[in-house]
């Protein structure tokens, strides 16, 4: 949903992108650098909510490299098969630790975030498998990494002030994962079904 205000975003940074690739920041430390930020962060959640305030700022910092990493790649022309691999793998790591944190941290009951977790894993094994068979999932479905740690953010800066919002931001989350990955799902179908005919 968010992917066209992505690139409008990343098209917004491309100074902080040549700025890093000429200080000799490649495409695949800053991803490094992300996932190291959304550990950090995960640690913080799991210590609850008298850690949100850092747990917040370093989650939106990990989601700030995921669109540098990417700028720098595609501006200094270093994209790659294994960096764009590597960057989806990291990405699956940084999203499992963000809700383990949030859990062990008791900031939501484990049934949601797992629920949420599973979801959030399934979207980008549904693009994925989908990509591998030649299909487009890119702005397909109404929960994409973007729009999810948006929700995060937004919930986790809610439950300094109000108890339980972040609990109810997991449970939008897990009912908007699920709900993409139909929507890939019904997608692919559809896609496959048309290949199969021409």
């Amino acid at each position: 949903m968010l992917t066209k205000l992505k690139a409008k975003v990343q098209s917004a940074i491309k100074a902080q992108a040549k700025a890093a690739n000429r200080i000799g920041l490649t495409p695949n430390a800053i991803s490094a650098a992300g996932i190291l930020l959304a550990f950090l962060s995960a640690i913080a959640y799991a210590g609850g909510r008298q850690n949100l305030s850092l747990a917040v700022v370093l989650l939106l910092l990990s989601g700030y490299c995921d669109m540098l990493d990417g700028a720098i790649a595609r501006l200094c022309q270093k994209t790659t098969f294994f960096g764009g691999f590597l960057d989806s793998l990291l990405d699956r790591y940084a999203d499992s630790a963000i809700y383990t944190g949030i859990i062990l941290g008791a900031l939501c009951t484990a049934p949601w975030g797992l629920a949420a977790l599973i979801g959030s894993l399934l979207v980008s094994y549904a693009r994925a498998r989908a990509e591998a068979a030649d299909i487009k999932m890119e702005s397909i479905g109404i929960a994409e990494r973007a729009e999810r740690i948006i929700i995060l953010a937004a919930a986790s800066i809610a439950e300094i002030f109000l108890a339980n919002a972040l609990e109810a931001g997991i449970i939008l989350l897990a009912v908007l994962t699920n709900v993409t990955v139909a929507q890939r799902s019904i997608y692919a179908y559809k896609m496959l079904k048309e290949k199969e005919k021409n």
